[in-house]
């Protein structure tokens, strides 16, 4: 064991001090090893649980990654929306079809312009 400079101390039920000196004698070690031991297990077995979860982060991130940009499109939809938002409004009256007011001071959220436009489309 490497060498110990630090102290901590803490309060335990008289059982817990009982149940620890109890096992310290049976297995034939002091208390301050048997705690030693413990305590190393249970972060031993944490960092198990931490090191887990991070790969299976890692693999619903790789699972997820599969369906990301996967929108209806070209990879540059979103540099051509003003022509395609404008293409689609040309159909549209080509079409007869009665045009949305659309104020002019509004921001817009592009995409959602463009799957409003996709569910109108004929």
């Amino acid at each position: 064991m490497p060498r110990k400079s630090e102290v901590y101390t803490w309060r335990v039920s008289p059982a817990t001090k009982a149940s620890l000196e109890e096992e310290a004698r049976s297995t034939n070690r002091s208390v301050a090893r048997l705690l030693d031991e413990i305590v190393a297990g249970h972060l031993g077995s944490a960092r198990d649980g931490a090191e887990a979860d991070v790969e299976q982060q890692r693999r619903l991130h790789a699972r997820a990654a599969r369906f990301a940009g996967c929108l209806a499109g070209t990879g540059r939809r979103s540099e051509r929306v003003r022509e395609l938002v404008r293409a689609r409004l040309k159909r549209r009256r080509a079409n007869g079809r009665q045009q949305p007011v659309v104020k002019p001071r509004a921001l817009a959220d592009t995409g959602a312009i463009l799957a409003y436009l996709d569910r109108t489309e004929p």
